[in-house]
């Protein structure tokens, strides 16, 4: 009995610590969800960041058509990845605006150049500012905005293949 006396408090923190750690490692969801879902745009207006296109001000998302919000950076990997798809919805009629996050606008119109131009409208977010009102947790991320400027889907991370028909479908129930 006394040996096991001896040895009870550290087996209590062992158990405590695999506790916690294992907590640590697999959190219950990795995901951070934009509490702006269901919820009107906030309101901005950011400048064109290329040339060649208008920048982006919230007044846009609440003309009567279903918009796509893509924020993206050039320098992100998985916004390149996620390009097929934003041009495949552009070729289905989808519109989509773009916030550019923390970037120049050579490295921008570069980007386009490489990866295919889906923005009907690019604006320049350099401090993040509109990224964060969104509830944005990084880049990319994609949000459907219906006609009246509402926020009704987030996509969380770049845009697969089969994630093309539940956007569209989000896209024209949000009409």
């Amino acid at each position: 009995m006394k040996r096991f006396a001896l040895w009870a408090p550290l087996a209590i923190f062992a158990l405590l610590f695999a506790v916690v750690a294992s907590g640590l490692i697999r959190p219950a969801s990795k995901t951070i969800k934009s509490a702006m879902v269901g919820k009107p745009l906030p309101r901005f207006s950011l400048p064109a960041i290329v040339a060649d296109k208008p920048g982006v001000t919230s007044a846009t998302f609440g003309q009567g058509q279903p918009r796509l919000l893509n924020v993206f950076a050039s320098w992100c990997v998985p916004c390149i990845a996620e390009a097929p798809q934003l041009m495949r919805l552009k070729a289905l009629g989808v519109p989509i605006d773009g916030l550019a996050v923390r970037d120049t606008g050579p490295a921008v119109t570069a980007f386009l150049k490489r990866n295919g131009d889906p923005y009907a409208r690019i604006g320049s977010d350099a401090q993040s500012t509109v990224q964060l009102s969104l509830g944005s947790s990084g880049v990319p991320e994609t949000f459907v905005i219906d006609g009246r400027g509402v926020v009704v889907k987030q996509v969380i991370g770049d845009i697969h293949a089969d994630d093309v028909p539940a956007i569209l479908q989000a896209v024209r129930d949000a009409q």
